[in-house]
């Protein structure tokens, strides 16, 4: 061995690192919770490959036939088209907070309770927009320009047109707005960071007169 090895293996061996004492316990626990992820995964998978059977097996069933052609009623397009915003918003939300959990605790790292809070409202929020959205642009009666046919009875081109610019308008909201709180995030972090390190402006006035 070299001079530089030889002072090198002296060095790290006059601190020996002993193993944590509850390592085993936390590998135990992080298997643990990656079966209970991976579970979780599972059974929203299952459930989603089930509603969307359901509804597809519902559409089938309730849509006339015309011709041996399905003429589907505009209604059920646009409930069809309001499930999949719900179902948007619920498996969005909770994927977003998970990967976010991370991200919050590094920005808040100086005020963990105040990051916490700040998830628990951004969680508000997102639900809030959501259902905003849904209920103003919910449809109770057709658009008459979605087509010549007066009164307007089955889906038409038009119609599929505006439930995809609904589906991607959610979408690009929620985007943009997620975007914004990744930006703003860590400036909020730092500003509640330096307002907990400035001194108490009545203890530094009570420490001035001692």
């Amino acid at each position: 061995m070299s001079n530089l090895e030889d002072r090198l293996t002296h060095a790290l061996s006059d601190y020996p690192m002993e193993p944590s004492p509850d390592l085993f316990e936390r590998v135990v626990e992080g298997i643990a919770a990656d079966r209970v992820r991976r579970r979780s995964i599972l059974r929203w998978s299952l459930a989603a490959v089930l509603v969307v059977t359901l509804a597809t097996t519902a559409v089938l069933s309730l849509t006339p036939r015309v011709n041996g052609a399905l003429a589907m009623p505009w209604w059920i397009l646009e409930i069809a088209t309001n499930l999949v915003l719900v179902a948007i918003a619920l498996w969005l939300g909770p994927f977003i907070k998970r990967f976010g959990r991370a991200y919050a605790a590094d920005v808040f790292h100086d005020n963990p309770l105040t990051g916490k809070s700040y998830i628990v409202l951004t969680d508000i929020v997102y639900y809030l927009i959501f259902t905003a959205y849904i209920l103003f642009s919910i449809l109770i009666v057709p658009h008459d320009e979605w087509s010549s046919v007066n009164p307007i009875t089955t889906v038409t081109a038009g119609q599929v047109t505006y439930e995809l610019s609904r589906i991607g308008g959610i979408l690009l909201i929620i985007g943009i707005l997620h975007g914004l709180n990744i930006v703003l995030m860590p400036v909020l972090g730092r500003l509640f960071s330096l307002n907990r390190r400035l001194p108490d402006p009545s203890a530094r006035e009570r420490t001035t007169r001692a």
